[in-house]
């Protein structure tokens, strides 16, 4: 797992997990819901209840779900601040990229150098 110079899971954990569809809908009920069995995702799902695990493991190694054990069941429930971490990470790639793509543009659209006489 990838650390930021913060100690903090980097946002390619995140990104990876959220990559794919059926791992963003298992997120989107876990948060939706505030938490859920394996099972009762796969009766929502079109997959297995293995395939879920499997996901909830990737949501898990992203620091995406938190597990506890209630009785006999685990219940999973959605750990979104590496979700708000990840967030930020885009939004001062956007702001750095905004910057240079306006330095960019001002100097295509800056005046033009005096000619020569």
């Amino acid at each position: 797992m990838t650390r930021t110079s913060e100690g903090e899971r980097a946002p390619d954990d995140v990104l990876v997990a959220l990559a794919d569809p059926i791992r963003r809908e298992v997120l989107t009920v876990l948060a939706r819901e505030g938490g859920a069995t394996s099972t009762s995702l796969a009766a929502s799902l079109p997959i297995t209840r293995q395939a879920v695990a499997k996901h909830l493991a990737v949501l898990d190694r992203a620091g995406l779900v938190r597990a506890h054990r209630v009785g006999r069941e685990v219940r999973y429930e959605a750990e979104l601040q590496p979700l708000r971490r990840t967030t930020r990470w885009m939004d001062t790639l956007t702001a750095q990229w905004e910057h240079r793509l306006n330095a960019i543009k001002d100097l295509a659209e800056g005046p033009l150098s005096p000619e020569p006489p």
